[in-house]
């Protein structure tokens, strides 16, 4: 993972009025095969897999009985097979728990060698027509299998990036000369410190960074675009269902904070002398200032809110635009 290419304000530029393609080295895919492997992922995962066709897809999470997250994935729907694109360090562990509760269903599981690489930007388009991809998938995860520099690449509609754009799925050989290819056509590379603060700007929380095992999926702000309630049950979806019948009401939630100087992660959000919650991602932003992601108190949630954060006075917000 890099964390910059040496110049911070190029690439930040690039995330927002270019192309900038970032290496995802932190993200794996698991594949899931089998006759029953839809509706078996239909009881596994918190979103409607079952009611998507080869070609499309969907963010949904995997929870623990007690409703906590365990992994955010994103679920490509092909032909004869469901890929499940996660965390790296979350691979294993999903891989794990979905084995456990197969029980005697014929579903197999297999990690696919896979580089996933984002493009994000108002110039993604254009770099994908550049690097002479025909046409390109509409709707939020939808996915179709493209050619880039002669190689055989899956290219992703992501919802999840902040802005919008492309994610990229590459077998290691194709890696590099998708990755130049793009190039050539004028992306730019970025690293994870401009593409944080493009995330933190969007208020998009990340694995590990914003969303660990101890969070439940209403703490995150994710349940809008990674749960279904029309769907049937799934592990841990009494609690989603209870929650949102009680107004999604949870003692602490993910927030956006203004600060009047830079915070760390990790540091204690403060009001009236009383710690409220905690900062999980800081930046400064070439554009806002000091920002960054917080979980706050519910009584701390509205727009407007007085806090402090490492010492600095701060203001809660739920958009920074």
């Amino acid at each position: 993972m890099v964390a910059s290419y040496g110049d911070a304000a190029g690439e930040y530029a690039a995330a927002r009025e270019g192309a900038a393609l970032v290496d995802l080295a932190t993200r794996g895919v698991l594949e899931v095969a089998g006759p029953v492997r839809l509706k078996f992922l239909q009881g596994m995962l918190t979103n409607d897999v079952a009611g998507r066709s080869p070609g499309q897809g969907c963010r949904a999470a995997f929870l623990s009985p007690r409703g906590s997250v365990q992994a955010l994935v994103r679920a490509l729907v092909e032909k004869d097979v469901v890929l499940l694109e996660t965390d790296f360090d979350r691979v294993l562990p999903l891989q794990k728990a979905l084995e456990h509760y197969r029980v005697a269903a014929p579903v197999r599981f297999a990690v696919r060698p896979s580089f996933v690489l984002a493009l994000l930007g108002a110039g993604a388009l254009d770099v994908l027509q550049g690097a002479g991809v025909p046409s390109l998938p509409a709707e939020p995860e939808a996915h179709q299998a493209v050619t880039i520099a002669g190689q055989p690449v899956r290219l992703v509609r992501a919802g999840d990036l902040p802005g919008g754009g492309f994610v990229l799925h590459a077998v290691p050989e194709a890696a590099a000369p998708a990755w130049q290819a793009l190039l050539s056509a004028g992306a730019r590379p970025v690293g994870f410190d401009a593409f944080d603060v493009r995330r933190v700007e969007a208020i998009r929380p990340w694995w590990g960074d914003d969303v660990t095992e101890e969070n439940l999926l209403h703490e995150t702000g994710l349940v809008a675009e990674c749960a279904s309630f029309t769907k049937g049950c799934y592990v841990g979806q009494e609690i989603v269902a209870r929650l949102d019948a009680r107004g999604g009401n949870v003692n602490k939630a993910l927030r956006g904070l203004r600060l009047e100087a830079p915070a760390t992660p990790g540091a204690t959000v403060t009001a009236g002398g009383r710690d409220v919650g905690r900062v999980t991602t800081a930046v400064v932003s070439p554009r806002l200032g000091p920002i960054a992601l917080a979980y706050v108190h519910r009584d701390h949630f509205a727009a407007g809110t007085a806090v402090e954060a490492g010492g600095a006075r701060a203001t809660v917000v739920t958009s920074f635009d």
